[in-house]
């Protein structure tokens, strides 16, 4: 429930960004704004000030400004002094500046937020800016039929040198739906790997079955599980189990399950010291596993920058979210990404949520993410959305002339099933997400 209503808060917030946009440009351009809400359907909240209605609906999914002349026989019930104030009648410089405020102001906010979390501190696995070595290929794997073994270091991907875990899966990313080569240090000598066009590269190296280095260090406890009960306690370090050497995290399975759940002897280093316990397994019927009840600790680095540092690298982070986001959709609309990976309301609900309840850095992380994919989606050139308005805009500035009333009209109509086509998928993959 925490989640949920953590995530609906972000979502609003960043639908009251895209209506302020709309709502700012229309009053500095002479407009009368009648509505102001955040959200659709029945009121919860409603409160006149000045010539415009402030409203909190029930369904959270969206917001709007309604605007004075808006429609297409808006202004024949309107009079001549009323007209002054009408969103038809101004120039169409104006109206293109109030339509585009919104998604702009959406594409304007990581550029300010991001820079806070860079100063406050931003916490990234260790692992993304080091080397993009291997410590773990799972088993029957894209990674593991294509000849990855533990160890392997990645040189390039498509011929694209790289230096880190977060170079790879920026390869990775710009590459979905192509056929990938990987080259690979192994020790002294040089190996390729190749993959074909169909792979989850989108989702980078460990949604193909790379896993990076992991220590074997406790970084969690089930509790009511045998681990617990055994005396284990967070910051372990599991150093042997039934007398083999467990030097990654990757050892511990495999070692667990070959006792076919009798007693496991576990050597740990506590504090400096060696201590020894005996973990029973408990059976997992669903899977057939054995478990004790340990999750892995996961190695954190802060990187914190200065005010004008932080600001540097808020917008670089920013200009990057923008072209991942771009690439993304370009693929989309070639085919060379599945229409599997677009997400919906459920999806931004859960992922807003889930960070909503960690730090600041996370939370605006991940606003400014969502707030990029709401403002290039609201541009994208589709009646009903903003950049189709945009486009009718554009089309009577280089024509002189506004597109005729009937082509409007069937444009909308188009643009709806399109809209409606695309909720229905997106809330079809969430569902395949959550109910798999």
């Amino acid at each position: 429930m925490i989640t949920i209503i953590a995530g609906i808060v972000m979502l609003s917030i960043l639908v009251f960004v895209h209506e302020l946009g709309h709502f700012c440009v229309a009053k500095l351009s002479g407009v009368k704004v009648l509505k102001f809400s955040i959200g659709f359907g029945p009121k919860l909240l409603s409160r006149h000030w000045g010539d415009t209605e402030y409203l909190i609906c029930a369904i959270p999914l969206g917001g709007y400004v309604q605007m004075l002349g808006e429609g297409s026989s808006a202004d024949a019930e309107l009079t001549e002094e009323e007209k002054a104030f009408s969103f038809a009648e101004k120039p169409v410089s104006r109206r293109l500046a109030i339509v585009a405020a919104g998604p702009l102001m959406n594409l304007i906010l990581p550029f300010l937020v991001l820079p806070v979390s860079y100063l406050v501190g931003v916490q990234l696995p260790a692992y993304y800016e080091q080397p993009p070595c291997v410590g773990h290929v799972i088993a029957d794997s894209a990674a593991a039929n294509a000849g990855f073994v533990d160890g392997d270091c990645i040189a390039e991907v498509n011929g694209r040198s790289l230096s880190s875990w977060n170079d790879a899966n920026k390869a990775l990313l710009g590459s979905a739906g192509e056929s990938l080569i990987f080259k690979i240090k192994r020790q002294q000598e040089t190996f390729y790997a190749n993959f074909p066009e169909e792979n989850d590269s989108l989702e980078g190296l460990q949604a193909l079955g790379l896993m990076p280095q992991q220590a074997a260090l406790v970084g969690g406890l089930a509790p009511d599980m045998p681990a617990v009960a055994a005396g284990m306690q967070v910051g372990d370090r599991i150093l042997r189990v039934n007398g083999l050497d467990i030097s990654s995290w990757y050892d511990l399975r495999p070692a667990i399950q070959q006792l076919d759940g009798g007693d496991v002897a576990v050597t740990i280093e506590r504090d400096g010291q060696l201590v020894e316990l005996s973990i029973t397994p408990k059976l997992q019927e669903e899977s057939g596993d054995y478990l004790v009840g340990i999750s892995p600790m996961t190695e954190t680095v802060e990187k914190r920058f200065g005010f004008i540092e932080a600001g540097r690298a808020g917008a670089k982070r920013s200009l990057e979210l923008i072209e991942l986001t771009l690439v993304f959709i370009e693929k989309l609309f070639t085919g060379n990404v599945s229409a599997k990976n677009i997400g919906g309301p459920i999806t931004v609900v859960q992922v807003a949520g889930q960070a909503a309840q960690t730090d600041l850095s996370a939370i605006l992380s991940v606003l400014a993410f969502i707030s990029i994919q709401l403002g290039i989606l609201n541009l994208l050139p589709i009646p009903i959305l903003d950049g189709g308005h945009i486009f009718f805009y554009f089309f009577e500035i280089v024509f002189r002339r506004p597109l005729s009333m009937w082509a409007r009209e069937v444009a909308q109509q188009i643009g709806l099933i399109l809209l409606v086509m695309l909720m229905v998928l997106a809330f079809y993959n969430d569902l395949v997400r959550l109910w798999p």
